[in-house]
């Protein structure tokens, strides 16, 4: 049975959205705002930037809590249409800040999690948000990037009914003194005539742009509703950072309606300070708002279609990063807004927090998990073997498929796909990012009686804080503790880097019996 029934929106008395019914109408939970400014928020959270009524009609239905019902607002909701809107994820930087694990790939292809790689992020943010219709723009390094991207999303991995995946790589034109991106706004503008390709791309009204270096679980049509509700230009996605960190992003201030007003691209002392903001609004998302007194662009955003192509083709044709260039300069001529996220987000720019990312992943509760069965993140398939071990103590750790554990210790590590870890290993605060094949018991036995490391970490061996990449070989009896608390070093003679007191171990390289790092 249904019954309908008014009721007015005052006092104490707000709404949160709980997830969409369809058009004109949402499901809503009725709570308690502490404050006008809350009320406010999350008023504009659910019905948008125009405004509200003092009433709606509510239907409660068969499925609906004793706090939840549905209601049909007095207007009709414009929603934004997944099919309306093309995802473009950069993914073509040198990743000069993440070397030397980009020292044979691209950023986007670094392996994360112990089974995933950086661009299986925006990627599946885009499947899980409807969004269908990609393009990857890669440059240095695409190689292994390129053969991921096709055995995972072109191949044997997803299957799209209308939608697609394009891989669009730096080339130089007839005419153009350079083929390389400059910049995030020159790579977009590179392939502008892939957007403006009526007849295959008829349907698009807008432009999602995408970093291919963050760990982050968003639906990106929120960020594309609330574009389509403030009838925005641009739309910027941020989030609260801390003191720490903030002058390595772009932060920006917006007004009470959030209109971004002001936009500062890595600022450092003076013209940091004065880009800090009251955050006490967000009182009602995170615990303690004080320490985040920055707002940070994440390098996601949103434009309409046309505005994208007036700003490339024309009005800043010669301007080639969107951060540093376009934005400061885009927000005093166009309707730019600000999308404030506060789910967990972070930025992989270095190889320090790329380390703290992973090991993140490891504490308990994590702080982020990839698991979640309405949104999940897909990766190649690749058909192994359940890990086999024997005689292990394994504490909060992540072990990915096909791996060989005997008789070794592993606490607050991730252990790579087919890694083969030997007793008496010691593993701790380690990224093992795995291999890319098996070699065979025969294989092994031929190495160790040739005097050679087979691939994995030998017996007795100690590693701690530490990223061992793909195919390396550690030998026996090795030690890698960087116990004299070594900064930088460049040995990549010897197989290893150490950046921010992180030993690096390269890929393919060979770590030899009886060393010390």
């Amino acid at each position: 049975m249904q019954f309908s029934s008014v009721f007015p929106l005052e006092g104490k008395a707000c709404v949160s959205p709980v997830r969409r019914e369809g058009s004109g109408s949402e499901r809503v939970r009725i709570g308690d705002c502490s404050s006008t400014r809350q009320n406010r928020a999350l008023r504009r959270m659910c019905f948008g930037a125009r405004g509200t009524t003092s009433s709606a009609q509510c239907v409660l239905t068969s499925d609906a809590g004793p706090d939840t019902l549905v209601v049909r607002t007095s207007f009709r909701r414009n929603y934004a249409d997944p099919n309306e809107v093309a995802a473009v994820i950069l993914g073509g930087g040198t990743g000069t800040q993440l070397f030397p694990l980009t020292s044979t790939r691209a950023t986007p292809a670094v392996p994360i999690g112990g089974c995933y790689r950086l661009i299986d992020i925006p990627m599946s943010n885009c499947f899980n948000s409807g969004i269908n219709k990609i393009f990857v723009m890669t440059q240095f390094n695409s190689a292994s990037l390129n053969r991921h991207i096709h055995r995972t999303y072109l191949g044997g991995g997803i299957n799209f009914t209308d939608g697609s995946v394009e891989v669009l790589a730096a080339t130089q034109m007839p005419g153009e003194a350079a083929g390389w991106f400059q910049g995030t706004a020159d790579a977009v503008r590179k392939f502008i005539w892939v957007l403006e390709d009526y007849y295959k791309h008829k349907a698009i009204e807008h432009i999602l742009i995408l970093s291919g270096d963050q760990l982050y679980r968003m639906d990106y049509m929120e960020l594309v509703q609330k574009h389509v509700d403030d009838n925005a230009d641009i739309t910027l996605s941020c989030a609260p950072v801390g003191e720490s960190r903030a002058s390595d992003y772009g932060l920006v201030k917006f007004d009470s309606s959030g209109r971004v007003i002001q936009f500062s691209e890595k600022p450092k002392g003076a013209d940091l300070e004065e880009m800090k903001v009251d955050t006490s609004f967000l009182n009602f998302a995170i615990d303690d708002p004080t320490k985040y007194p920055y707002i940070a662009s994440m390098g996601v955003y949103v434009f309409k279609k046309d505005v994208l192509l007036n700003l490339l083709k024309s009005r800043y044709a010669q301007l080639h990063d969107f951060g540093s260039e376009i934005l400061p300069k885009a927000l005093h001529e166009h309707n730019v807004q600000a999308y404030v996220f506060t789910d967990y987000w972070e930025d992989i720019g270095t190889i320090r927090s790329f380390f703290d990312a992973n090991m993140a992943l490891c504490e308990q509760p994590p702080k982020f998990e990839f698991y979640d069965p309405k949104t999940p993140f897909f990766t190649s398939p690749r058909y192994l073997p359940p890990t086999k071990s024997d005689k292990c103590r394994i504490k909060d750790a992540i072990i990915s498929h096909g791996c060989f554990l005997r008789e070794c210790t592993i606490e607050h590590s991730i252990v790579g796909v087919r890694s083969r870890l030997n007793s008496g290993c010691e593993l701790k605060n380690t990224m093992m990012m795995g291999a890319d094949l098996y070699e065979t018991e025969d294989e092994i036995s031929r190495l160790l009686s040739e005097g050679n490391v087979p691939i994995g970490v030998g017996e007795n061996t100690k590693i701690s804080n530490c990223i061992i990449d793909m195919n390396a070989r550690v030998g026996r009896n090795v030690s890698i503790t960087n116990s004299e608390g070594v900064q930088e070093a460049d040995r990549p003679e010897e197989g290893y880097y150490i950046r921010s007191g992180i030993v690096v171990i390269l890929k393919n390289s060979t770590i030899k019996d009886g060393t010390v790092i």
